[in-house]
Protein backbone atom coordinates (compact mmCIF):
# COMPACT_ATOMS: atom_id res chain seq x y z
CA UNK A 1 0.00 0.00 0.00
CA UNK A 2 0.66 3.70 -0.31
CA UNK A 3 2.22 5.80 2.11
CA UNK A 4 -0.72 8.16 1.74
CA UNK A 5 -3.40 5.34 2.06
CA UNK A 6 -1.67 3.96 5.76
CA UNK A 7 -1.44 7.73 7.31
CA UNK A 8 -5.43 8.51 6.09
CA UNK A 9 -6.10 5.22 8.00
CA UNK A 10 -3.73 6.07 11.13
CA UNK A 11 -5.56 9.28 10.78
CA UNK A 12 -8.92 7.69 10.74
CA UNK A 13 -7.97 6.00 13.66
CA UNK A 14 -6.56 8.75 15.86
CA UNK A 15 -10.18 10.63 15.29
CA UNK A 16 -12.43 7.80 16.14
CA UNK A 17 -10.15 7.31 19.32
CA UNK A 18 -10.57 10.52 20.43
CA UNK A 19 -14.18 10.76 19.95
CA UNK A 20 -14.74 7.36 21.85
CA UNK A 21 -12.17 8.73 24.99
CA UNK A 22 -13.47 12.33 24.89
CA UNK A 23 -17.69 10.53 24.80
CA UNK A 24 -16.45 8.16 27.45
CA UNK A 25 -14.98 10.28 29.79
CA UNK A 26 -16.66 13.55 30.05
CA UNK A 27 -20.00 12.61 31.67
CA UNK A 28 -18.94 12.01 35.52
CA UNK A 29 -21.61 13.66 36.86
CA UNK A 30 -25.38 12.67 36.16
CA UNK A 31 -28.40 15.10 36.63
CA UNK A 32 -31.78 15.23 36.37
CA UNK A 33 -33.80 18.36 36.18
CA UNK A 34 -37.86 18.21 36.74
CA UNK A 35 -39.25 21.74 35.72
CA UNK A 36 -42.64 23.09 35.26
CA UNK A 37 -42.89 26.18 33.22
CA UNK A 38 -46.60 27.77 32.61
CA UNK A 39 -48.15 24.64 33.10
CA UNK A 40 -45.78 22.05 30.92
CA UNK A 41 -43.29 20.18 33.00
CA UNK A 42 -40.43 18.22 31.15
CA UNK A 43 -37.80 15.95 33.12
CA UNK A 44 -34.50 15.79 31.02
CA UNK A 45 -30.65 14.17 32.50
CA UNK A 46 -27.59 15.59 31.37
CA UNK A 47 -24.25 14.08 32.25
CA UNK A 48 -21.03 15.95 32.68
CA UNK A 49 -17.56 16.77 33.93
CA UNK A 50 -18.88 18.99 36.99
CA UNK A 51 -22.11 19.34 39.02
CA UNK A 52 -23.19 22.74 38.07
CA UNK A 53 -22.67 22.06 34.31
CA UNK A 54 -24.51 18.90 34.91
CA UNK A 55 -27.28 20.57 36.61
CA UNK A 56 -27.37 24.10 33.57
CA UNK A 57 -27.78 21.11 31.01
CA UNK A 58 -30.16 19.31 32.28
CA UNK A 59 -32.29 22.50 32.99
CA UNK A 60 -31.92 24.02 29.69
CA UNK A 61 -32.86 20.72 28.17
CA UNK A 62 -35.97 20.68 30.17
CA UNK A 63 -36.64 24.59 29.25
CA UNK A 64 -35.85 23.91 25.40
CA UNK A 65 -38.95 21.27 25.56
CA UNK A 66 -41.74 24.08 27.22
CA UNK A 67 -40.80 26.83 26.34
CA UNK A 68 -41.02 28.88 22.54
CA UNK A 69 -38.54 32.01 22.03
CA UNK A 70 -35.95 33.80 23.82
CA UNK A 71 -38.32 35.58 26.33
CA UNK A 72 -39.64 32.27 27.32
CA UNK A 73 -36.51 30.02 27.48
CA UNK A 74 -34.69 33.42 30.10
CA UNK A 75 -38.05 32.72 32.21
CA UNK A 76 -37.84 29.16 32.26
CA UNK A 77 -34.09 29.11 32.94
CA UNK A 78 -34.37 31.40 36.32
CA UNK A 79 -37.22 29.33 37.31
CA UNK A 80 -36.62 26.81 40.44
CA UNK A 81 -36.85 23.20 39.44
CA UNK A 82 -39.38 21.12 40.31
CA UNK A 83 -36.80 18.71 41.26
CA UNK A 84 -33.32 17.57 40.84
CA UNK A 85 -31.55 14.06 41.28
CA UNK A 86 -28.37 13.30 41.47
CA UNK A 87 -28.29 9.28 40.01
Amino acid sequence: MKKSVWLGILFLAIVVGFVVYSTMSTGRTRCQVCITFQGRQACRTASASTRDLALRTATENACAEISSGITDSNQCHNTPPDSVRWP
